[in-house]
């Protein structure tokens, strides 16, 4: 039967749109991939770290996945499943994405490391952080032998990635928190980089403006929770940047600096 048969044809409004769009993915990629240095960088100068939470950094290590997810997205057997899915829409993953996830994951080797052999106080990973990693990878385990049974016949290996793709919009969410309430208690921004924090929300919002002038311009509104965790990334994370600038510039502005004696008490 030729009932539901379509051909697929992406037709967009404006040309300068799509171009426009495109520079927005290549600045959030500078700004988000250059984002990762500056506390790199101090704590390679301090060769600890301070005050920068050691559950933030375990959490991190999750950007590698997020990497994985992006990169698979973009293979054709992938690409089939999300068409199956969204037969008239377009895939909502530009080479930005597939690049910075291969230098996020690069950069976030180099934090790890960083967390494992730079003295670090005695911060170590919160229970709670333990659980829900535990929680995150046994549900992996367990869908992934669900998804190669055959288990789930609907797009099985892209609602497979899926399961980590929001597996790490969960993380991201809480792994800003700690930071957050530490320097509540402290009423202080000292000992970490405000300059990730600026470069993470820039990165952000043009991370959401592309989304956004994408789906406009191709009049696919879908695409954006067709991407949802990339949409997540980004309102979740200009939200916590609103909150780390506002402590650094208007609530805590004020604050002394920190001795390494204060350092290792907070």
């Amino acid at each position: 039967s030729t009932k539901d048969a379509f051909v697929r044809v992406s037709v967009l409004k404006m040309n300068w749109i799509d171009v426009v769009s495109s520079v927005f993915g290549w600045i959030y990629f500078v700004a988000w991939s250059v984002s990762f240095y500056p506390q790199i960088f101090l704590n390679w100068k301090r060769k600890r770290f301070v005050l920068v939470l050691h559950p933030y950094c375990f959490a991190s290590t999750r950007q590698i996945r997020h990497a994985f997810i992006v990169e698979l997205k973009c293979f054709v057997y992938f690409q089939a499943e999300y068409l199956l899915q969204h037969p008239t829409g377009v895939i909502p993953v530009e080479i930005n994405d597939i690049v910075f996830g291969i230098h996020a994951s690069f950069a976030t080797f180099i934090t790890v490391l960083q967390c494992c052999f730079y003295e670090r106080q005695d911060q170590r990973v919160s229970l709670p952080a333990r659980v829900l990693l535990g929680v995150i990878w046994t549900g992996a385990v367990v869908f992934g032998i669900v998804t190669v049974a055959g288990g789930n016949p609907h797009s099985p290996w892209l609602t497979y990635l899926y399961f980590f793709s929001y597996s790490k919009l969960v993380i991201t969410l809480i792994k800003y928190i700690p930071q957050a309430y530490l320097n509540f208690r402290r009423k202080s921004t000292v000992g970490w980089s405000i300059g990730n924090i600026l470069l993470d929300f820039t990165g952000g919002s043009l991370s959401m403006l592309q989304m956004f002038l994408i789906a406009y311009n191709y009049d696919d509104w879908s695409s954006l929770f067709g991407n949802f965790t990339k949409f997540g990334l980004g309102f979740i994370s200009i939200s916590f940047d609103l909150l780390f600038i506002i402590q650094h510039y208007v609530l805590y502005r004020h604050a002394p600096a920190i001795t390494e004696t204060d350092a290792d008490e907070a």
